[in-house]
């Protein structure tokens, strides 16, 4: 990370250290974590960030950070911070009356062929709909599943991305294998400490867990678990604008 960077990095931490000492009382709330997750709110997790090496989707996502509004919409919600910090051209937002995605007007006829909304609500995504369903949209997505990566490769294709602006990852891991509660998740990936061997996941269920790192291998090995829907294993999306749309 260059001195340009951890300036950046530094002026941006600034107002966010005050609303995590303001809004700590709440985190209570949230699940415990097991020691070997760094919970991004605290002093190790804050200066673990100041030190990463790649960050260059930390300050675009956390700028679009929202929280999953149903148990099951963890996917949706994490494709609305994606599509709006690539600033695609949304629907509009009637709430606001101006273009804006929401996790009430991602969908449409197009994505209501790929998996029912009302589908979702109850099961969730699985990696592949979570990828047809961006397609729909003005963006390019390289799926991976988890038994077609070796752990150096996870690691070198999430930190070049993690590296460079203008593109994203959207991780679909079981959480059990991390030491949460319980099944399959997906969140966006916003940062990589090589120092240390870990990724930052900016989880949408904030109402259970805070962002958290967590080391590449044990990630790795939470996509490599299967899927019962799909049958396949989870795994990750690189996600970019189109040429012509960044």
């Amino acid at each position: 990370m260059n001195l340009g960077q951890r300036r950046f990095c530094a002026l941006w931490l600034a107002p966010l250290a005050g609303l995590l000492v303001t809004a700590s009382p709440l985190l209570a709330q949230t699940l415990p974590l097991p020691d070997h997750l760094t919970d991004l709110n605290s002093a190790e997790g804050q200066a673990r960030l100041r030190d990463s090496e790649a960050l260059a989707d930390y300050v675009p996502l956390t700028s679009q950070f929202v929280t999953q509004i149903n148990q099951a919409f963890c996917g949706v919600a994490s494709m609305v911070m994606v599509l709006n910090a690539l600033n695609v051209p949304a629907p509009l937002a009637p709430e606001w009356e101006r273009g804006y995605f929401t996790q009430e007007n991602l969908f449409n006829d197009q994505t209501e062929a790929i998996i029912p909304q009302a589908t979702i609500a109850r099961q969730g995504l699985t990696l592949a709909e979570l990828a047809g369903i961006l397609s729909t949209y003005p963006v390019q997505v390289d799926i991976h599943h988890g038994s077609e990566v070796s752990l150096g490769e996870f690691r070198d294709l999430i930190r070049a991305n993690l590296d460079t602006p203008g593109n994203y990852v959207l991780i679909n891991y079981l959480r059990r294998t991390i030491g949460q509660e319980r099944g399959g998740h997906i969140s966006p990936i916003a940062a990589y400490d090589a120092d240390t061997d870990q990724f930052l996941i900016l989880d949408v269920s904030r109402y259970k867990y805070p962002p958290v790192w967590v080391e590449a291998d044990l990630l790795w090995q939470a996509i490599n678990t299967v899927d019962s829907v799909s049958g396949q294993t989870r795994g990750f999306l690189l996600i970019e604008a189109q040429s012509g749309d960044k």
